[in-house]
């Protein structure tokens, strides 16, 4: 996810007056913002972090890792930065799992009103470890893309990323659903490529992705990401249907 911020939203990243990025609900331990920040960075060097968490004793135990550029504060969707600034990025993974489906639109709608102008808001899932990962992309208008990404050589089949659909898509993989129609079409496009296993799980995507878009699914990215593991859509797309 990282990753895929600092190459899509590095733009306004570089002509932003005030840079800063939000990790909301950072968890446990204060990693995700350490690595957010040296990503960043490297777009970016005058970035700065700030994670967010409700729990006040996570907030404490992250204060050893705060420096230059990372700072870590209590709260919650409000996003409460010091001095009221806006944040050009919220990034939010594994946030609103433990929220109902239908609260997810509410709080999207919240956290882009604390967005500065071009900002991106993203929000998405992942397993513990980062091999597998779906985020939707946000802009101050609403949602724009979708991104599924993965390890590639832990993928049996692209519909395994399905246990990681965001809260508002993962009860929509169900026939008649357009996330359920684009799986099973990525898993198809996946077994046509087959034969290009020999050369190893990377050109095996790149082919099942091309596929896909030349099938007519709005694929945004080109071969750069796809070597990653990764394909993005419009959000349009996936959307659940009651919504399009």
């Amino acid at each position: 996810m990282d990753r895929w911020i600092a190459a899509a939203h590095a733009a306004e990243l570089r002509r932003s007056p005030d840079p800063v990025a939000v990790d909301l609900g950072y968890g446990a331990a204060p990693w995700t913002a350490v690595e957010l920040l040296g990503r960043l960075r490297r777009v970016r060097p005058d970035a700065r972090v700030v994670g967010v968490e409700i729990d006040p004793a996570r907030v404490a135990a992250a204060q050893p890792y705060a420096r230059d550029g990372l700072t870590f504060v209590h709260g919650g969707f409000e996003v409460p930065l010091p001095g009221g600034h806006r944040p050009l990025l919220i990034r939010a993974a594994n946030v609103l799992r433990q929220y109902d489906e239908s609260e997810v639109h509410a709080v999207w709608a919240r956290l882009r009103t604390r967005l500065a102008p071009g900002g991106l808001l993203v929000e998405g899932t992942c397993d513990e470890i980062g091999r597998r990962h779906v985020w939707v992309a946000l802009g101050p208008e609403g949602p724009r893309t979708v991104t599924f990404a993965t390890r590639l050589g832990s993928l049996e089949r692209p519909s395994d990323l399905a246990e990681r659909l965001p809260k508002a898509l993962i009860h929509r993989n169900v026939p008649g659903e357009p996330v359920h129609a684009f799986l099973t079409a990525f898993d198809r496009a996946w077994a046509a490529a087959a034969p290009l296993s020999a050369l190893g799980a990377r050109q095996r995507w790149i082919r099942a992705v091309r596929d896909l878009r030349e099938a007519g699914w709005p694929v945004l990215d080109g071969p750069a990401r796809w070597r990653q593991g990764e394909i993005t859509l419009a959000w349009d797309a996936v959307a659940p249907a009651a919504g399009r």
